[in-house]
């Protein structure tokens, strides 16, 4: 799960899709004021635009269509406040979206984009036999076969003599020359760009080709580690393939439930191990996150914590840029108003922003060089995560990693030598080279903490009366 960065760039897509679901849901207007409009990638731009036409004479703006799709919300809804509003929403799905719709109603139609979120994992089929051999994919409700061929192999006989061992050698061959050419084409199928493109894959067979298949050395390694299943079915080809997905379909619904089942096994080895490198709770994820020591992200899909940024007023109602905070709040949290007044004058804080945690995360992480895995509380390792830390995570952080101490005596050392030739100065210029940090779970490199850490000298050359200016670089 976490070992593909654009998988899990996908699935923040995908978790995006199902909040904007939530709000179009909820969304209520008077009479038919809201207008929903879903263009499947291989529509006609023109039939569409003729349709629009028919109701409003701009939809020649339209040009193009993305490769995707391309899904339109708007019209006015009606508030909580009970006042009216424009709303006007339009995006790529993720993927491609096989439904063509507009409705002029009451409410937005989501359904379309339910299906969609329904199953979004791709899985490869091998269908083999002896008659030939089927490649195809399975993506939600979407089949589709990406080649196919037939073989004509030479059937076992009841000849003896001196050719019974040349025909078995040469039916052993041709059977040997079919399995390299299945192996073949999957590679060419099933991985792009050096990485399988599928979720998983599925052997299937009437005979003992699929097994034959999956322990041959020309059997690619990447695709073998992707075998879910080996399937016996009764038929070969197109019909084979459909038996193939029906029984198989168990074991394909739960794809997803293992990855996230070892994504949180693998954070919470870390904490049984006691190895110092992982944080959980808001907080500390937030302190190791701003340093860059996260590589992985882990946060609960439905994380309740709000992000607040408050403008504090002084005694003379004065502000400046300075005089912001930032909140991370539960609801429970949320009822105790101190937190948004000033303690000494009761005056109330200005909001600047709020937004649910979990979106800022989802808006920023790429930001800070991590991956972010939104994981569901249905498995006992998830409903544990949520339940006993907060839903919030990382493994593998290097905040207790010995590169990460050994920062702070780079600065004390360079401090000491800016006071000991300050030779009366008020400010001193000197430059500070700074170890790489790696992760100690991929080896990649890392941006230093030197905000943190300039703040501790800074602190320490300011009782001296003597002005510091750090130029750091990674060596």
């Amino acid at each position: 799960m976490a070992d593909d960065p654009s998988a899990a760039d996908r699935n923040v897509e995908i978790w995006k899709i199902k909040k904007l679901i939530k709000s179009l849901e909820a969304a209520r207007g008077n009479g038919t004021s809201m207008i929903s409009l879903i263009i499947p990638p291989k529509d006609q731009i023109s039939r569409v635009a003729k349709m629009l036409a028919d109701e409003f004479g701009t939809a020649s703006n339209i040009k193009s269509l993305p490769p995707n799709g391309l899904v339109v919300y708007c019209g006015t809804i009606v508030t909580e406040e009970g006042k009216e509003k424009k709303v006007n929403i339009d995006f790529e799905p993720f993927k491609p979206i096989n439904t063509s719709l507009y409705l002029c109603d009451n409410k937005f139609h989501t359904e379309a984009l339910t299906a969609l979120l329904s199953d979004d994992s791709k899985f490869g089929f091998i269908v083999i036999d002896g008659s030939g051999a089927l490649f195809g994919t399975l993506q939600g409700n979407t089949r589709e076969v990406l080649h196919k061929f037939t073989v004509d192999l030479p059937k076992k006989h009841g000849r003896g003599g001196q050719s019974a061992l040349r025909f078995a050698r040469l039916r052993m061959e041709k059977r040997h020359n079919y399995v390299r050419k299945v192996a073949e084409t999957a590679v060419q199928l099933f991985v792009s760009n050096d990485k399988v493109n599928v979720a998983g894959m599925v052997l299937a067979g009437s005979a003992d080709f699929k097994t034959e298949l999956s322990q041959s050395d020309m059997f690619d390694p990447r695709l073998q580690a992707k075998v879910l299943k080996l399937v016996d079915i009764s038929y070969g080809g197109e019909n084979g393939f459909n038996q193939a997905i029906e029984l198989s379909a168990e074991v394909l619904s739960n794809v997803k439930f293992i990855q996230e089942k070892k994504l949180i096994g693998r954070y919470f080895d870390e904490i049984s191990q006691d190895t110092g490198k992982y944080c959980f709770g808001v907080e500390d994820t937030l302190k190791a996150l701003e340093m860059g020591a996260v590589e992985i992200l882990i946060v609960y899909e439905n994380l309740d914590t709000m992000r607040y940024i408050l403008r504090m007023h002084g005694a003379e109602g004065l502000t400046s840029e300075n005089d912001e905070k930032t909140l991370y709040l539960t609801p429970e949290q949320e009822k105790d108003k101190s937190h948004f007044t000033d303690k000494e004058t009761g005056q109330e804080h200005e909001l600047i922003e709020s937004m649910p945690l979990l979106e800022w995360f989802a808006n920023n992480y790429k930001k800070f060089g991590a991956t972010l895995e939104i994981v569901t509380d249905k498995s006992q390792e998830g409903s544990q995560f949520v339940k006993g830390f907060g839903g919030i995570g990382t493994p593998g952080s290097c905040l207790s990693s010995p590169e990460s101490q050994s920062l702070e005596p780079a600065f004390a050392l360079a401090a000491a030598v800016a006071l000991a030739n300050q030779e009366g100065e008020q400010a001193v210029m000197f430059f500070v080279a700074l170890p790489p940090i790696r992760s100690a779970v991929s080896g990649k490199r890392l941006l230093p903490p030197t905000a943190v850490r300039s703040d501790i000298t800074a602190a320490a050359a300011a009782d001296a009366g003597v002005g510091i200016h750090f130029q750091c670089e990674l060596f």
